[in-house]
């Protein structure tokens, strides 16, 4: 999809700078009908926005899930209610099992694969990234709203919501991100992968 992408917006530049004076964007759409691409170009547009749409859409979704698995115990490595989980598996399972969408293992590589969004951007169902362990992104939640987050705590202790606004979390903050399509791989392209 994105090498389509690329082709179209090359294919538009070219004909843009090609472009007589005076020439508007009414006469460029014959020429991209023409071509094929401004139907390529809507496709892609559409199935962009179809995929954001259901990552933001099921927010909500994703909370109500989420809380679900209160009181399933820590375990280092743990990426489901029977085994328990830690905190990147628990961020992990909760987004595969609501959207769909499998994210990578680790929390730093959860933040390395989101967008980075501002703190006062928060929305639920966004990952909240703190300094836990003397490096940063090294532990992640997602954020429920009202300034509080659910996470797999650490051993000893289980799936629960706290609030950011408290000292510790507040000095551990490391960032907010929201999961966009692009971070991780819809369940249906596993089989691709293999």
């Amino acid at each position: 999809m994105s090498k389509w992408l690329c082709i179209l917006i090359l294919a538009c530049a070219t004909a843009a700078h090609a472009a007589p004076q005076g020439t508007n964007s009414d006469d460029m759409d014959p020429l991209l009908a023409d071509k094929g691409l401004l139907t390529r170009l809507e496709d892609v547009s559409h199935k962009v926005a179809d995929k954001a749409q259901t990552v933001a859409g099921r927010a909500g979704d994703l909370v109500v899930n989420a809380m679900g698995f209160l009181g399933v115990p820590y375990k280092r490595g743990g990426n489901s209610a029977e085994t328990g989980f830690d905190c990147s598996g628990f961020v992990r399972a909760i987004y595969q099992q609501t959207v769909g969408l499998v994210l990578p293992r680790r929390a730093d590589q959860q933040a390395a694969s989101t967008q980075v969004i501002d703190k006062k951007e928060l929305q639920p169902g966004d990952l909240v990234f703190f300094n836990t362990m003397r490096r940063t992104f090294s532990h992640v939640g997602i954020y429920v709203g009202d300034g509080k987050f659910i996470h797999s705590p650490r051993s000893g202790s289980e799936v629960r919501v706290e609030d950011m606004r408290q000292s510790y979390w507040q000095r551990r903050f490391d960032g907010a991100r929201r999961v966009t399509p692009a971070a991780g791989t819809q369940v249906g392209q596993m089989d691709d992968i293999k």
